[in-house]
């Protein structure tokens, strides 16, 4: 009988017993005589930090279920407390790995990649930053439950953020006005607050960096999000091209929108609308949303129709938005158990049915680690995670109607200009916080300033007037990533420029797409970024006049899609 998540024991990981744990890979490798003595000492070390990383992943997974659990909301001190300290064990240990006598045979049987992230693991961390990372973890967790326990007021009641927004996305553009209204005026509320925190952040990892021998925290953190195949040049080549090949295509795209609703500009909260009339939604309750969604995956490939009925046996999902749960959505995996998690925040609208692709896409890659990957380097960095996602979403469109009834064709029109208006968007988060990071002694002035002149640079169309507080330039406050994951939010950028390349792929032949597509994510992180897409036939984010033939391709299959609205 399948254990149900909830039922999953959890039991306190100590960091006496870590420090046991490396203590015994430590003097196995001492006496390390071959290869095998090595790989037999790391698996037994593997073992260890996955019994870590399932109580942490627990214990986290069930403070943002209830933010206001005393006893999970202690654990979480204890982990951000140790963290900091079971990353140097994990730094003594990649430094074990690759200063190994038996380092070049062991690197041929576990592969390159895997020891370019031991590279990157000794340069994202040093024991002498241990106290200022346990600041840094406290604050992050602070920021969460402060999100999370917030609530707005919206004619006459208190609403979670997480339900507030998808009425910004509603058919009736007085809803969506009010809406984003109370949105502002919530965290206006909060202001001080919001600053304080990101203020602290910035410091607090600056000073980390400083102390590590960086320049800026803006090296650190890309060690941190523990990249090896792309840099902060490739990076800004990418914004430089989307502003030059997306910015103009996504603004003449809007004003189309724009004379279509009958107004004069793209207000914040006329953004998430691309027809006249209802919104797409799903026209299913939960349950059957999900019934649904268990047939369209066995649709599509028996492995990916037996996980959906395997997550749903184990109760592996929590979708219902309730006050004092976290806000975001995530997919999360307890080694232990071999079991993925997903959570989420319904709220009514077609970003429901986002949910159960985009995330399933995550959870799939977690279960083909569990099943036949190799666990260390796993699913692969950020950008190769979420393109498992976020591909995932893009195979839904043949369902559509069965999620949206007669809608369904809304809202594929919906979510395909949806994804490459997110672009823009994503990379002013991602400069953003290039620059503060640059200068982090900016004032909180200084930083809204700089988040309104990204605006007028990435997406000249959209106007904030009228909006208490959005106006000043703070949208980015309630972006979860930028106090929590530093330089996370371009991989979503890098990753829907590739699933636009899957999706390009099943406008041919979607069988062919999706075999493809399940064999770049049995891959995880076995490969390069570049090395994986190039692999799946696609061209990489970083070539020049990738982007302008993402806006070709989207703009054919718009096209088709606006003559059968």
């Amino acid at each position: 009988m399948t254990m149900k998540v909830k039922d999953l024991p959890y039991e306190r990981y100590t960091l006496e017993q870590g420090k046991a744990a490396f203590a015994d890979f430590e003097a196995a490798m001492a006496r390390a005589k071959c290869k095998g003595c090595v790989i037999a000492a790391r698996e037994k070390f593997l073992d260890e930090m996955d019994h870590y990383s399932t109580a942490a992943s627990l214990a986290n997974c069930r403070f943002t279920l209830d933010t206001r659990d005393e006893f999970y909301q202690k654990e979480m001190n204890y982990y951000d407390e140790v963290g900091p300290e079971f990353s140097d064990l994990i730094t003594k240990y990649s430094a074990l790995m690759l200063d190994s006598p038996y380092r070049v045979q062991v690197e041929e049987e576990l592969g390159s990649e895997l020891f370019k992230s031991y590279e990157v693991q000794r340069k994202a961390f040093s024991p002498e930053v241990v106290e200022e990372c346990k600041r840094e973890n406290a604050l992050t967790t602070e920021y969460s439950k402060f999100m999370s326990e917030m609530t707005f007021e919206y004619e006459g009641e208190r609403l979670p953020l997480s339900v507030l927004r998808g009425k910004v996305s509603d058919a009736d553009r007085e809803v969506r006005r009010k809406a984003a209204e109370a949105i502002g005026k919530g965290l206006s509320e909060n202001a001080a607050e919001l600053d304080r925190l990101y203020d602290e952040l910035v410091k607090i990892r600056t000073e980390i960096a400083r102390k590590m021998g960086y320049e800026n925290f803006i090296e650190l953190g890309y060690y941190r999000m523990g990249r090896t195949g792309y840099n902060r040049e490739m990076v800004e080549k990418f914004r430089e091209n989307v502003a030059k090949d997306l910015v103009p295509a996504v603004s003449a795209l809007k004003e189309k929108i724009a004379a279509r609703l009958g107004i004069d500009r793209i207000t914040f909260y006329d953004n998430d609308v691309y027809t006249e009339g209802e919104a797409p939604k799903p026209v299913l309750e939960t349950e059957e949303l999900f019934d649904v969604a268990e047939e369209m995956y066995y649709d599509l490939s028996p492995v990916t129709g037996y996980f959906m009925h395997a997550m749903r046996e184990a109760e592996a999902f929590d979708v219902e938005a309730r006050e004092g749960k976290w806000g975001g959505g995530y997919c999360t995996a307890f080694p232990d158990y071999k079991q993925p998690f997903i959570l989420a925040n319904f709220n009514g609208t077609s970003s429901d049915l986002d949910v159960i692709t985009h995330e399933f896409g995550h959870a799939l890659a977690s279960n083909f680690v569990f099943e036949c990957g190799e666990r260390e380097i796993g699913i692969g960095g950020m950008e190769t995670a979420e393109c498992h996602s976020m591909s995932m979403e893009f195979f839904a469109y043949p369902y559509a109607d069965r999620f949206c009834g007669e809608l369904g064709t809304k809202y594929k029109y919906k979510h395909l200009l949806s994804a490459l208006t997110f672009i823009p968007y994503g990379v002013i988060v991602d400069e953003f916080q290039h620059v503060v990071y640059e200068k982090p002694e900016m004032t909180p002035e200084e930083r809204k300033a700089l988040w309104r002149s990204l605006e007028e640079k990435y997406r000249p169309y959209l106007t904030y007037e009228d909006i208490p507080y959005l106006s000043e330039g703070t949208r980015w406050q309630y972006q979860m990533h930028v106090y929590e994951s530093p330089f996370y939010y371009i991989d979503y950028c890098l990753a829907q420029t590739v699933a636009f390349g899957f999706l390009a792929k099943a406008q041919k032949n979607s069988r062919v797409a999706f075999a493809k597509y399940l064999e770049f994510v049995k891959k995880g992180g076995t490969e390069s970024f570049e090395a994986l897409v190039e692999g799946a036939g696609i061209a990489s984010p970083f070539k020049e006049g990738a982007l302008a033939s993402v806006v070709e391709e989207v703009s054919k299959i718009a096209e088709k899609l606006e003559a059968e609205l």
